[in-house]
């Protein structure tokens, strides 16, 4: 299958195209820039093909898809977290909103049926429960959440007018080695494995369902080779919710070392503003529909990180 995966550059985007490439499909790799690990696995892989350009860019998108004519599109491009969004709505509107709206034109240009787009567990809001299932009550609380649902809205539109399937995976805090967002759990786990402390006023009481990068991907996978999908909308995560009191605990158990201490009460964003109550997604749905099994728990997803660091610091 020809593949074109969107935000290609990213740490998600890397993940998934390698392992598109490495099961046999050939993929285009779309993004505005591109770090070394691409560009060595292109130079390496004959099944990666490395494209240059915008989303918000139409005429750029439809050079794309007639030079490489993919079949199917993996859709992950986006400014990705709350505090950029916060800082500049317009431009996320832009680049999120506006560029998922070409890439869904170029696909209809060029009959291309199946899109899997990466959305995110802000579009729920404060969770009203522990776990959420894909039914909870959408109401994003910042533009970052606002631009993902109103792709998933955007996608059932073209659904209906012109056959677009466009299947939206609701994932969580994806983590591991690659990622360079300072945030839990990793930026634990270096201060952790650097020798450095953390001593953090509040946050411990806020609870996240942690995404390790390896299943997220294999649920990309998953959903892109499932035949008939009875569902636009599936939840990718662990199923559980950890807590950053409970993170510290499991990381002192695989680090006895570590100088980490976080405050009782939930964590705000960089900004100030408050973060939504967040807790587990239910992922049923999608291991019923698909078979996605999420093989790492935060205990293991821990230890794995801790061990490709150390391999990381081994090789180089």
């Amino acid at each position: 299958m020809r593949v074109l995966v969107t935000g290609a550059g990213g740490f998600l985007g890397y993940e998934t195209t390698r392992s598109l490439a490495e099961r046999g499909d050939t993929v285009i790799a779309f993004d505005t820039a591109f770090g070394k690990p691409l560009l060595r696995l292109a130079g390496d892989s004959p099944q990666v093909r490395v494209e240059a350009g915008d989303l918000t860019d139409l005429a750029n998108l439809v050079q794309v898809f007639e030079a490489h004519r993919p079949e199917a599109v993996v859709h992950l491009a986006a400014v990705v977290g709350v505090p950029a969004s916060l800082g500049s709505p317009s431009n996320i509107v832009r680049v999120n909103v506006q560029g998922s709206l070409n890439l869904f034109d170029a696909m209809r240009l060029f009959k291309v049926a199946r899109v899997i787009h990466m959305s995110t567990e802000e579009v729920y809001g404060d969770f009203e429960q522990a776990c959420a299932s894909e039914d909870h009550p959408q109401r994003p609380t910042n533009p970052y959440g606002i631009t993902k649902l109103a792709v998933e809205h955007f996608g059932r539109s073209y659904g209906q007018f012109h056959g677009l399937e466009c299947i939206n995976l609701r994932t969580s805090w994806v983590y591991g080695i690659g990622l360079d967002r300072p945030r839990p759990p990793m930026n634990y786990l270096e201060a952790a494995l650097t020798g450095r402390s953390i001593d953090l006023p509040s946050g411990g009481d806020t609870v996240i369902d942690y995404a390790y990068v390896d299943d997220v991907v294999a649920g990309i996978l998953l959903a892109l080779d499932h035949q008939a999908h009875r569902h636009d909308v599936y939840n990718l995560a662990s199923g559980q919710g950890v807590s950053d009191r409970e993170m510290i605990e499991e990381i002192r158990l695989l680090l006895p070392e570590a100088r980490l201490r976080v405050g009782p009460g939930l964590r705000p964003y960089s900004s100030g503003h408050r973060m939504p109550v967040k807790g587990a997604l239910d992922c049923s749905r999608a291991r019923e529909e698909f078979g996605y099994v999420p093989r790492f728990d935060i205990r293991r997803g821990l230890a794995e990180y801790v061990n490709r660091w150390r391999e990381r610091g081994a090789v180089s």
